[in-house]
C-alpha cells in the first residue's frame, strides 16, 4: 500500500484506514451529507457518492455549524468516513469528531496536510492515517 508518506499535523486524535475520497470542492457535512453518509448536494462534483468509511480529503470545509453535530451523528450511526484530510484546520468538522469522541467514544483522525501534499493524494488508494499528539502522518 504505502508507496507516499506525508507528515502531517494532527487536528483531532485516532486511526483511520480506507479508499481515499479526493473531493474536487468541499462539502458541507450540514445539507451536503445525507444521514447514510452519501453526498447529496446536487451542485458537487462527487454528487451521489459515500463518505462512509473513506479517506474524506478536501482543501477545507464547508458550511454550517450544524455540520458538527451532523458529523457526530454519522459517527454515532457508524456511517462516518475513517478519517479526514484537510488543507486548513475546520473547528466546526474538528468539534463534530471531538463531541463524538466525549459521548460516543468514537475516534475520528482529522489531520492537516499542505496544498502542495493535496496534490499527490490519489483519489481511490488505500491509505491510512494515524493522528496523535506526537504527529500525524498520512501513508497511501
Amino acid at each position: 500500500m504505502a508507496n507516499q508518506h506525508l507528515d502531517a499535523t494532527p487536528l483531532t486524535y485516532g486511526t483511520g484506514t480506507g479508499t481515499i475520497l479526493k473531493l474536487d470542492d468541499p462539502v458541507s457535512f450540514w445539507g451536503g451529507i445525507d444521514h447514510n453518509g452519501m453526498i447529496n448536494d446536487v451542485h458537487h462534483p462527487q454528487h451521489g457518492t459515500y463518505v462512509t468509511g473513506r479517506v474524506l480529503t478536501m482543501t477545507s470545509g464547508r458550511g454550517s455549524s450544524s455540520g458538527a453535530y451532523c458529523l457526530m451523528e454519522l459517527l454515532r450511526l457508524d456511517l462516518a468516513p475513517a478519517a479526514i484530510v484537510l488543507c486548513e484546520p475546520d473547528g466546526i468538522i474538528s468539534l463534530g469528531a471531538l463531541a463524538a469522541a466525549e459521548i460516543y467514544d468514537s475516534w475520528l483522525p482529522i489531520i492537516e496536510i499542505t496544498l502542495d501534499q493535496f496534490d499527490l493524494v490519489t483519489d481511490g488508494a488505500e491509505a491510512s492515517v494515524i493522528s496523535q499528539e506526537s504527529g500525524a502522518s498520512l501513508d497511501f
